[in-house]
């Protein structure tokens, strides 16, 4: 059977109070009957020296069992709670002021009494029980010299049979009964208050591990279950409330682990697509150039050189389109794997801008496209990593010629800031519309109004662009509206002057 926390709480709470109790009772019990014993005693300490001494009988030494009986007789009347016996030097009982049959001891241990006679502060101090083999009891006790000679010890039992029988008589009163009664009701009053603060301190703790429970048998979807906020804002620090903490950070866990798996799924999603995409563009050069190298293989001697040739050329074209994706994809797959280094130097940025354009510069007249960079005299000295930074501004650059018009406009603009300058390619081309600007730097993403030429890319340009731009410490920006061109931009550090 499972139990939960506050029940074994309560149980653990429950045992360990009842044996406390016990303890405390027994200790209470017997540091009362020790207090009582050893101020009994004290008290009575001096009373068999004073009846030897007193007593005509046995003051001289003189030994009459008859008068002695008489004697103890009449002291038990005066003071019932004492039992008189006369010892000799041995500790054999002599006479006594009990029944006879009630006697079980023909003699008792000399040693207690003794050391009561030699150490009279170190009470209490119990010797033994004539009327019982095993019982001790506290006494009083005294030397009987005759002259220089000892003749025996007077040996008084403190708190004879009598006195216990009253004793225990005055226990069982019905006063001490309703007393008694009334402590064990408190103690159980306080085991139930006690119980009442263990279940108010350990719900939050119950209501939490329901939470979890409801959280797992649904797989941890937050979306099927009602988290509790757990207090205000001020109470979710652990010096001020543990559970509420527990609990706040708990939820907050539960925030966490869903973001991370929606992202997961959205990862995974695109993971699988991207193969989709990227099967699919391997595929058609793949498939391109096997078809013209079978036909070859089959007739090639059928051919003329011409065709020979044009064939030729297109298996050439495929298999640099297949050499380009696949090294974009590798390219890609290290930058995400952080397999990269960083190699920063100084350098003019204008010179690197230039030869950029100097690359494009029959690519763009053949759409009849204006390269330009503002200003011309570009003096600046920037620190970066100037293979990173070329790769990025070409991908910008041939994406801005691919998706501009005949005769449309292309700048390069570089802006000083305070201790960066800013690099921005802006065209007056087709542009992004705003639902497909969110996504237009995830891999193998086409946005609805994406080009279609044919020229050597594989879609996957401005994703390594902007992965490159993080390496460098950068980030890639970008502005755009649909059927109005669009801006990319990237800031990079200068060198002090």
């Amino acid at each position: 059977m499972k139990i939960s926390l506050y029940q074994r709480l309560a149980l653990t709470l429950c045992a360990t109070f009842m044996i406390m109790a016990s303890l405390l009772v027994a200790w209470s019990n017997t540091l009362v009957q020790q207090s009582k014993y050893q101020a009994e005693q004290k008290l009575h300490v001096n009373l068999a020296e004073h009846l030897a001494h007193d007593n005509p009988l046995l003051q001289d030494g003189v030994y009459d069992k008859a008068a002695l009986e008489n004697l103890f007789h009449t002291l038990m009347l005066l003071g019932p709670s004492f039992e008189f016996y006369f010892l000799d030097a041995q500790g054999n009982i002599l006479t006594y002021s009990a029944d006879a049959e009630k006697i079980k001891r023909k003699s008792v241990s000399l040693i207690p009494l003794k050391k009561l006679i030699d150490e009279p502060q170190q009470v209490p101090i119990f010797g033994d029980d004539p009327r019982d083999i095993n019982n001790k009891k506290i006494f009083s006790a005294s030397p009987v010299y005759q002259g220089d000679l000892l003749q025996g010890y007077l040996y008084i039992i403190i708190g004879g049979e009598i006195y216990d029988s009253i004793f225990s008589q005055v226990q069982a009163d019905k006063d001490l009964q309703k007393y008694g009664a009334f402590i064990v009701a408190g103690l159980f009053l306080f085991l139930l208050i006690l119980l009442a603060v263990f279940r108010y301190f350990t719900r939050p703790v119950r209501e939490l591990a329901q939470q979890m429970q409801a959280l797992k048998a649904v797989k941890f979807d937050q979306s099927q279950v009602q988290l509790k906020q757990w207090g205000s804002e001020s109470s979710r620090h652990i010096e001020s409330n543990e559970v509420h903490f527990l609990g706040a950070t708990f939820n907050d866990m539960v925030v966490q682990i869903n973001q991370q798996l929606s992202l997961l799924t959205e990862n995974d999603r695109i993971r699988r697509e991207l193969l989709a995409h990227l099967s699919h563009d391997l595929r058609t050069p793949l498939a391109t150039m096997q078809g013209y190298i079978e036909l070859l293989a089959i007739k090639g001697d059928d051919l003329s050189h011409v065709e020979k040739q044009d064939y030729l050329t297109t298996v050439q074209r495929n298999v640099s389109q297949l050499k380009r994706l696949i090294d974009q994809i590798f390219e890609l797959a290290h930058l995400e794997n952080g397999q990269v280094t960083v190699n920063l130097e100084t350098f003019p940025i204008g010179e690197l801008l230039h030869d950029i354009l100097a690359k494009f510069t029959l690519k763009a007249a053949d759409k009849n496209i204006a390269l330009s960079l503002q200003p011309q005299p570009c003096q600046f000295i920037v620190y970066s990593d100037i293979a990173k930074l070329e790769r990025i501004m070409t991908n910008l650059l041939e994406n801005a010629i691919r998706h501009t018009d005949n005769g449309g406009n292309i700048v390069m603009t570089v802006t000083q800031l305070s201790t960066q300058v800013k690099i921005s390619v802006t065209d007056n081309g087709s542009g992004i519309s705003k639902e497909d600007i969110a996504y237009i730097f995830d891999a193998r993403y086409r946005a609805s109004n994406a080009i279609e030429d044919n020229s050597q890319h594989a879609g996957l340009g401005l994703a390594i662009s902007q992965k490159l731009s993080q390496v460098i410490n950068s980030e890639l920006m970008v502005k755009s509206e649909l059927g109005n061109g669009s801006s990319f931009s990237l800031s990079i550090p200068m060198l002090p002057q």
